[in-house]
């Protein structure tokens, strides 16, 4: 057994089990999309491992297990995007439909997925990357634009998380995407669309 970034999660042959989601509580949708707003300020203390459950099935989770369909809407159902979450002590893969986290790197990559000083150090950053082999039949233009598509809808659900929740957060295109890409163990069908950092406020205690 080992923990991720103290937050006490278990891991076991290398997929850390997340608890069930919460699904109720939060904030009214119109209040949350008034309180919906960018900040690069965080502080230090790692997300409780409810929050990063609550956070991850928001972002792209499993709302209907009878077809398996997520939380985002992607282009053909093609669900090309994975999200990435780094950490101070790794880099692992959220899967959905187990609603676990897949280890992918271990060791503090948080540097490598932006250009600002705070992505270094703020507990959590979400990257977007999408699967162009999944997104069969489309053509290259077609790629392109639905993946940036379908990455914004993931985006935009953890925004709308982060307002309910009292988290701070900001979205970043600002990556080196040649070096993420090299750290993280991509092959050429795989692109970094955006990278997401989450945190609680700056001065939270």
């Amino acid at each position: 057994m080992m923990s991720m970034m103290g937050t006490g999660l278990a891991q076991d042959t290398g997929a850390i089990k997340l608890p069930p989601p919460e699904m109720a509580g939060g904030m009214p949708l119109m209040q949350a999309l008034q309180a919906r707003h960018s900040t690069r300020e965080f502080a230090g203390k790692p997300l409780p491992p409810q929050v990063l459950s609550n956070l991850l099935w928001a972002a792209s989770g499993v709302n209907r297990p009878e077809s398996g369909q997520r939380t985002a809407p992607s282009a053909h159902d093609g669900c090309e995007i994975d999200v990435y979450v780094t950490t101070a002590d790794g880099a692992y893969r959220y899967d959905p439909p187990s609603h676990t986290l897949q280890r992918v790197v271990a060791g503090d990559l948080r540097h490598l997925t932006g250009v600002q000083d705070f992505v270094a150090t703020v507990p959590l950053n979400l990257v977007y990357v999408a699967d162009l082999d999944r997104m069969s039949g489309a053509s290259a233009e077609d790629k392109t634009f639905y993946s940036a598509t379908d990455a914004g809808f993931i985006a935009q659900n953890v925004y709308l998380y982060c307002a309910s929740s009292g988290l701070a957060v900001v979205v970043r295109g600002l990556v080196d995407r040649e070096a993420l890409g090299a750290a993280l163990g991509l092959g050429k069908h795989q692109r970094i669309i955006l990278a997401q950092s989450v945190g609680y406020p700056a001065g939270a205690k």
